[in-house]
């Protein structure tokens, strides 16, 4: 399984995440559904870096009607998918 780092996203009018970005990675960017896909099968695991070190690991949520990303919910925006610059 590789690590994929996420510096940026991809976002529709209503601020739906489409697909996820590195400007560096030759899988960039990936589209939502390849990243869900990734996750479930195990393929790729996908994170947000900090600059302080950490990483803020990306997870597959079930929603009312499909499948969506995000990451770990805690008391700070910093990790927030839809706050990372568009790409």
């Amino acid at each position: 399984m590789a690590e994929r780092a996420v510096t940026r996203t991809r976002k529709d009018s209503d601020g739906d995440i489409l697909a996820l970005c590195n400007g560096s990675a030759v899988w960039s960017p990936r589209p939502k559904h390849l990243v869900i896909t990734d996750i479930e099968t195990g393929l790729h695991s996908y994170h947000v870096p900090w600059t302080d070190g950490s990483r803020t690991r990306i997870y597959v949520v079930n929603g009312v009607r499909d499948k969506y990303l995000r990451t770990d919910h805690d008391s700070t925006t910093r990790n927030n998918l839809d706050d990372l610059p568009d790409c």
